[in-house]
C-alpha cells in the first residue's frame, strides 16, 4: 500500500519528533521522573513546586491528546463535519478550540520549564526536548485516520 501525501505529510513530524525524543531521553522514565522525585530540587518548596509544574504539564499534554480525539470523533458522533474555517460561529468549536490551544501552549511551556529547569537539561536543551515531544504526539495524532461522516 502506497503512502498518502497526508501520511508523508504527518512523517515528516514523526521522525524528526521521535529521533529528538530518542536522544535527548524525554521520554526514558528515568528523565521524565527526575522533576517528580525532586532530584534537582534542594528544598521543600521547590520540590512541590516542581512536582506540580511536571504534573500540570503532564496534565495538559492529556488533556491536548483527549480534545484532538473528541474534535476528530465529533463528527461521527453529531453526523455531521465541523466547518473548521468558521469555527468561531460553531457552537462546538468555538468552545474547544481555544481550550485546545491553551492546553497545547501551556503544556508545552510548562514542559519546557519542568525540564529546563529541575531536569538538568538546561533550557536550550528542554525547548528542543519539549518541542521533539510535541511533534512526535501531533504526528502520531495526525496518522489517526478521522471517521467518515455519511453523506445525507
Amino acid at each position: 500500500m502506497l503512502a498518502s501525501q497526508h501520511q508523508i505529510r504527518q512523517l515528516r513530524l514523526v521522525i524528526p519528533g521521535g529521533l529528538i525524543t530518542y536522544f535527548i531521553g524525554t521520554a526514558d522514565l528515568g528523565q521524565a521522573r527526575e522533576p517528580l522525585c525532586g532530584e534537582y530540587c534542594s528544598n521543600a518548596n521547590s520540590k512541590s513546586l516542581c512536582r506540580t509544574a511536571a504534573l500540570s504539564s503532564l496534565f495538559l499534554g492529556v488533556t491536548t491528546i483527549v480534545l484532538f480525539f473528541y474534535v476528530m470523533l465529533t463528527p461521527w458522533r453529531k453526523g455531521e463535519e465541523p466547518n473548521f474555517r468558521l469555527w468561531r460561529k460553531s457552537g462546538l468549536l468555538s468552545t474547544v478550540i481555544p481550550l485546545l490551544t491553551f492546553s497545547i501552549v501551556g503544556g508545552w511551556l510548562l514542559l519546557v520549564v519542568t525540564l529546563g529547569h529541575w531536569s538538568g537539561l538546561g533550557y536550550p536543551k528542554a525547548i528542543v526536548a519539549a518541542s521533539g515531544l510535541y511533534m512526535l504526539t501531533f504526528g502520531i495524532l495526525g496518522l489517526i485516520p478521522a471517521p467518515k461522516v455519511p453523506r445525507k
